[in-house]
Formats: C-alpha cells, structure tokens, sequence
C-alpha cells in the first residue's frame, strides 16, 4: 500500500491497458486521520454526488459518523478508483454550519421556526396564489443533485398536482444543451455511448470538454490507454491549455463563439474526402443533402479565418476523425455554454452519423453531464419536461402519463413549452411568479448578471422558499429555509452520464431536524391534500423504493425503460445502465447498436427545432420530415455572437470549472483539502497579455464588464490571447459580504450577460466582452499604479460570447493523503 497526495496527484497511479483489453482495478481510499480500515463500523454503498462520472464508492462509517470513503473496484464505471472531490468532499456533511432548523423571515431577519410553521406557511401561500392567480404563480427551481425518487416526486406535485409548467433544474446550466443535441438528431434525450468506449476507441475527441478536471476518473482511464500499448489519437477543441490540451494529438484553439465554424470546416473536409459510411446514410438517417449543400460553403480556409486556428490544424484534425476506425467523441460546457450551443452540439452527433460510428464498441458519443442527477432531472420532468421522455406536444403521450398519475389528461400542462429557469427568473421580475421553491441549488451565485439576479430574488412581492443543507447566499434572501438532509443521510438512486444507475443507501443520521428532500416533497403533498381522479392521495408512496417503484412504471415503454432494476439489483454489485427490461436484464450498453432509433413520430420525445431560430416544428412538419423513424442529420450556419469586443471592452471572458470545486462550494469549500487547493478566484491570462498588462503571476486584476467587475489574483498561462478565464465557484457566504459584494465582486458571474442558446435555453456564459487592468503586484500596496492592457487581434474581429472553454486549474499542492492499492 502506497500513500499518495491526491490534491497534487490528482489522476493517480497509472495501470495501462490496450485496446479491447478491461481497465485494470484499482481501489482509492481516504480516511480520517489516525484510522485505517480495520477501525471502520461498517461500509455503506454509494456513488459521488459532485460530478457527473458517477464513481461507485462506500461510506465509513465510525460511531454513527462519515469518517471516510472507498472506491467499488466492482463497478463498471470506475473500477475503484476516486478523484480528488470524492475523497475529501464528504467532509462537508459534518460542517458546524449547516442547517439543522426551519427559518423563517420575521422583522427582515431569517430565525429559527418549527417545522409544523415552516411547511403551514408555505401551503398556506401555495392556496392563495391558487386561489388568487392559479398555478402559473408558482414556480419550482431545483438541481442536479437530489435523487431520481424526489425529482419524480416533485414533477408529480408540480405538473400532476399543482398543474404549474415552472419547473426546472439548474440543469438549464450545465446540460441542457445535452438534451436539446440529442434531440434534435435522435429526437430524444439518451446518451448513445458508454463509458467502455474509451476500451477501444482509436480516436477519442473532446469538444469543450475538459475531462481531466471535470471528471478525473474518467480521464484516469483515458491516461491508462495513452500509457498502455496501441494508444489512442487524441483531439482536443478548447481555448486553453489544459491537461486534455496538453495530451493531445491535436489541441484546436478557437475564438470563443465560432464552434459551428469549426464543425462545419471538419465536416467539409470528411465529405470532401469521402471518409463517410454512405450505406449507414441511406439506410438509418435523413438529411445528408442538407448537411452536404451548407458545408461546401466552410472549407478549412474559412474556418481558419473565422476561428483563428491554423488550416493544417483544421485538416489533420478532421483526418484523424474521418480515418478512424473507432472514433468516440466527448462534448460539455466549452460546446453548451457557447453561442449556437445546440447547433455546435449537433454538429459532433453529424460526425458520427456522417461516419456510421454509433452502437459498436469504441464507436461512443456522449454530450455528456456536469452533474451527478442531471440525467434524472431530464427523466423524471423536474427540468420541465414531461417524466419519462414524453412529448409534451403529443397529447397520446400526455394521456399516457395521465394514465399513470391517474389524473384527467388537461390537469398536466401542455398548453406551450414548459418555462425554463431564465424565463422563470423573467416571470419573477416581472411579477407573474410570486412563489419560487429553490431546492438544492444557488441561483444568486450561478445565474448570469447576480445584480439583476439578486434584485429579482429580493422582492417583496416574491415568497421564496429555499431548501438547502446551508445557509447559501439564496438562501439569505428566502422567505422560508428548510434544513435538507444531503448525500450520505438518505436513500436513493441516480443516474450518471453513461446511464448507468446506482444505489445510494443513508448511511448516518441528518443533523439536527434537517430531512429528507424526499420526505419534505411528501409532506407538501399530503398537507395540499392533492389528490388523483379518484379521490385518492396524489403521491402514493412513503419512502425511497415505493418512488422508484412508481418510477420504473412511469418509465415502463419508454426509452430510459427501468423496469428490470431493483434496489435489490442495485445493492453488491455494480451499477445497471437503462434501459433495463425483461428483454435485456442486466441494461444496455449502447444505444442504436441496430440502427434503430427512439424518433418514430408517435413515439419520440421531441419534433425538433430550427438551430439557428429555435423555432420548433410541428407533428406535421416532423412526420413529414422523418416518417420512418430516422436519425437526423441537421446543418446549421455560423452566425457571430452577440457581443463583441470593443475598444473599451477588447477581451473575451470565459467562466468555468477548476478541478477542486463544485458549482458554488457549498460542499467542497467546507472541505479543507480541496478549499486549500483552490482557496479563491483568480483570472487567467496568456503570456503575451500578462506582458501586455505588466502584470505577473500573483498580481491583483480587476475584470470588468458592461456588467460589473471582479478582483482576482493573475495567473499566466497558455490560454489563447485575447481570452480571460474566470473560475464560476466563488460567493460571498464565506465573507463578510454575505450574499453580494461591497465593491468589486469575486463571482464571475457578475460579468456574464442574460442571454441563452435559442434551442436549449442554456444560459451563454462563454463569452462576455471584457476589460482587465492591473490593480496592484503581488503583496503590493493597494494605490499601485494602474494599467490597462488591449486585447491583441488577429484575423477576423474576435466574436465573442461563447465557445470552447475549459473548466480547470493548474495542478496545486495540497496536504491530504490517500491510499492506492
């Protein structure tokens, strides 16, 4: 057994493998300090809940305390192994700070309540807002982190029982564009690849994707297949220099906002080149003419010029794509929180329709998940679509899922697409949405534009209910806060980006009277009295398994089918991937192996939408389009971004991710290992802009927007030029600012704009137009001369808002150990 300092070793040992071989075990473990396994109680199974690989993992568990974690070397997902967040995250469950009684605000001040007053005040103003306005005041905004069994349970109350089409996840952040992209091509969500694609794939491409900090098991993998023997090509597509980056056969470096270009330009080449399966074409897609006619118009050349990346890039980029023999392809935030953000997304399923490479093994695509549950989310109708992939413009599918809620078909809300979060945050402003429920998330630090934001949340006329484990800067502003119990105090089940479920089972009591997320949905319910067709309680299950059971028929027949999957499935072993049937009982690894697709027009989940419009097609348009159940192969233009650089604003901003920190820290930030490690904002600059700026590693900038204005500490790294990076995870709660700043902030999103994907609503947050000047050198004096530095252009004006971006750091240092063995 070996110790590792697994902040700065973030990926771990090596075990290489070759191609077609089993990823070698490899058993990580983390442990309070002074105990070893032998002095553990016992293990309760589990799965991270702080990224979206789902790494099978079991709790210590020592005098009715976490005191550790370990990795299943069972599971099909990570084979044993851990990353830095889930070793040290769990911490965070035994923070003196969190929340263990209801507040309530009285006199301006939140304090402490029962929870019989708590749950009477919000049903008391859930019945005059139904009484005074209907449901359509009320609106419900919730995350990517509770469980599938209280995602269902909260679709039921809202869109069964309420009957309100404001539902929605912080999903719209991160993976929506997931959903919209797959979709638009397969007319249905659904990752088509798995996992053990990165097994045998002879090309592996990331687009926007920053594997190695965002899921660092996941690239523990793909570093194993690049140290074994017959590695695998690697294409990168980011702005930054990151490990993926670094790794890779081909690092294309585009301006921010120009992936469509991009794509097209690789497309271009493949059709020229004739690197397509034509057979595959005709028989399983519609569509190539269209695909065909728009790229003529993007050879590399144009590409070049629009995204100032090197044409021979651009070529040998599309060479490795277009000759690979088992080609898999990874997409996130860099493609969905860009501009065209579907449209680029599509583009990447057109590669591997275009080459035929869907259902085989090494042929995976995956627009892959920034959260543990999003994929539940989607499933089960908490991010306003209908529960188990069901069109909410087929009114067939809309009586179904009345049939199985037992309630009359017009009670579900299908009168217009269900309200996404920033048209909900609209709603708010404007007034039509008096009661927002936020439950497990922290819009006044993740949402674009906070000071719009956090003047939205503080209205008077809105009664805003936050649903927390602490005291987040949303909840500050709530009306009512209720104590939730997290990861670890409760039982449920989640679904990671690859489908596959697991189990997660309580493994130690909530602190205080924090419950259950599950338990408090319930109690809603039961004092609202809402009721089915019959009379009958609407929600008609008490615990964890009697939901999943009621989900698994809910998903009966549809594509995310579970109804193989048990808890007891669950428990021992590994993780199932859906769909899960008495056909297939042990899951299904890839979708499409046969060519055939979820997209029948009586059967998909969506008709699809206009890329560049968003305009949505009808079941007439659709049928007409795609009668026999097809793929879709869907071209798209390049249009600029919306904002562009200016001489007072010369840069792109871009926010995303570093590898020891989850969305707004609320976990890892009480963790001392990882909040050491990434201890606070800073903004990232290349070298020629550090030059340009006067400014060094460690030096004080302040980065400004039409918006607002951010100070952070410079970091000079090989990010291309004209483009800042901004990490998005730092608030105010561990400040003295509590939920907004004084003067200039540490959130990055004070400077990202209201705006949003046409298709998938995503918000843009890549990029803003953006000045930075030098405010002092490190450990100088604050009145240090100032210096403003101008974005270096070359070729065409930079478009901005949008593009690829990373989410990480540079590796740091850091203390905490653990055991590989």
């Amino acid at each position: 057994m070996t110790r590792r300092d697994r902040i700065a070793d973030i990926w771990g040992t090596r075990t290489p493998y070759g191609p077609g071989d089993t990823w070698p075990r490899r058993v990580d473990l983390h442990l309070a300090d002074g105990l070893t396994e032998s002095d553990v109680d016992r293990w309760v199974q589990s799965a991270s809940i702080l990224h979206s690989t789902g790494d099978a993992m079991d709790i210590a568990v020592k005098d009715g305390r976490i005191v550790g974690v370990r990795g299943r070397a069972q599971d099909r997902v990570n084979h044993g192994r851990l990353g830095p967040q889930d070793l040290f995250g769990w911490q965070a469950n035994a923070s003196p700070d969190r929340l263990t009684t209801p507040l309530v605000r009285r006199g301006g001040e939140l304090v402490e309540t029962s929870w019989d007053e708590a749950m009477d005040l919000v049903v008391r103003r859930t019945r005059e807002l139904l009484d005074e306005q209907g449901a359509s005041a009320i609106g419900f905004y919730t995350s990517g982190q509770l469980f599938l069994e209280e995602y269902y349970t909260l679709g039921l109350i809202a869109h069964g029982g309420l009957g309100t089409n404001h539902v929605d996840g912080n999903t719209r952040l991160c993976t929506a564009t997931a959903a919209s992209a797959l979709k638009a091509s397969f007319a249905s969500d659904g990752q088509p690849g798995s996992y053990a694609d990165i097994d045998h794939a002879d090309v592996i491409a990331l687009f926007g994707h920053n594997m190695a900090e965002t899921q660092t098991v996941l690239w523990a993998r793909v570093l194993d297949r690049l140290a074994g023997p017959n590695p695998p090509a690697i294409v990168c597509v980011d702005p930054r220099a990151t490990p993926v980056a670094r790794s890779a056969t081909v690092h294309l470096a585009p301006r921010p906002g120009t992936n469509v270009a991009l794509l097209n330009a690789l497309l271009h080449e493949i059709i020229e080149r004739d690197w397509v399966d034509h057979a595959y074409i005709d028989e399983h897609t519609v569509g190539f003419g269209d695909l065909v006619q728009l790229v003529r118009d993007y050879p590399p050349e144009r590409a070049a010029s629009i995204c100032d990346v090197p044409v021979e890039q651009i070529r040998e980029a599309a060479r490795l794509l277009g000759t690979a023999e088992r080609l898999m392809s990874t997409v996130l935030q860099g493609f969905y929180q860009a501009h065209q953000a579907t449209a680029a997304a599509v583009q990447v399923n057109n590669l591997h329709l275009v080459r035929g490479m869907l259902g085989r093994p090494g042929c995976g695509l995956l627009q892959m998940n920034g959260q543990p549950t999003a994929e539940n989310t989607r499933e089960a109708g908490a991010d306003g679509d209908l529960a188990g992939f069901r069109n909410w413009s087929n009114a067939a599918q809309v009586a179904d899922l009345a049939r199985v809620w037992n309630v009359d078909p017009t009670r579900i809300p299908h009168y217009a697409p269900p309200t996404h979060a920033m048209q909900m945050m609209r709603y708010v402003e404007d007034g039509s949405i008096r009661m927002l429920w936020v439950s497990a998330t922290n819009p006044a630090v993740s949402l674009p534009e906070l000071a719009r934001v956090r003047s939205v949340l503080s209205q008077d006329r809105l009664f805003l209910v936050v649903q927390d484990v602490f005291l987040s800067e949303t909840a500050q502003l709530a009306d009512v806060v209720l104590p939730a119990a997290t990861w670890g105090e409760k039982t449920g089940t989640f679904t990671n980006a690859d489908r596959t479920v697991h189990l997660s089972e309580k493994a130690v009591e909530p602190p205080g009277e924090a419950r259950a997320d599950l338990e408090i949905f319930l109690e809603y319910a039961a004092r609202l009295r809402l009721q089915d067709k019959d009379g009958a309680p609407l929600v008609k299950w008490s615990d964890a398994e009697g939901a999943f059971e009621a989900w698994k028929e809910c998903s009966r027949g549809r594509p995310c089918d579970y109804t193989g999957i048990t808890y007891a499935k669950l428990r021992g072993g590994s993780g199932v991937q859906w769909p899960c049937t008495e056909e297939h009982p042990e899951g299904t690894e890839r979708l499409y192996a046969d060519g055939r697709f979820f997209s029948a027009p009586d059967y998909c989940e969506d008709y699809g939408r206009d890329l560049v419009t968003g305009a949505p097609l009808d079941a007439d348009e659709y049928k007409a389009l795609n009668p026999d159940g097809k793929a879709l192969i869907r071209a798209a233009e390049y249009w600029p971004p919306h904002e562009l650089p200016s001489p007072d604003f010369p840069y792109q901003l871009v926010t995303g991710r570093t590898v020891y920190h989850f969305h707004t820290r609320t976990k890892t930030g009480r963790s001392p290992q990882l909040q050491a490690a990434a201890p606070d904002v800073w903004v990232e600059l290349s070298a020629p802009d550090a030059a340009a700026l006067g400014a060094g590693e460690g030096d004080v900038a302040l980065v400004s927007t039409p918006r607002g204005s951010v100070e952070a500490k410079v970091r000079v790294s090989g990010i291309r030029p004209g483009v800042l990076f901004l990490p998005f995870h730092y608030g105010y709660w561990d400040t003295d600012a509590g939920h907004e700043p004084a003067g200039a902030g540490r959130a990055a999103n004070e400077l990202t704009l209201t705006d949003w994907d046409a298709c998938s609503k995503q918000p843009i947050f890549k990029t803003a137009a953006a000045a930075v000047r030098l405010v002092r050198a490190a450990d100088g004096p604050s009145d240090a001369p100032t210096t403003t530095a101008s974005a270096p252009v070359a070729g065409d004006p930079p478009p901005t808002r949008g593009g690829p971006a990373g989410h990480a750091e540079e590796v740091l240092s850091g203390q905490a150990q653990e055991a590989s063995r």
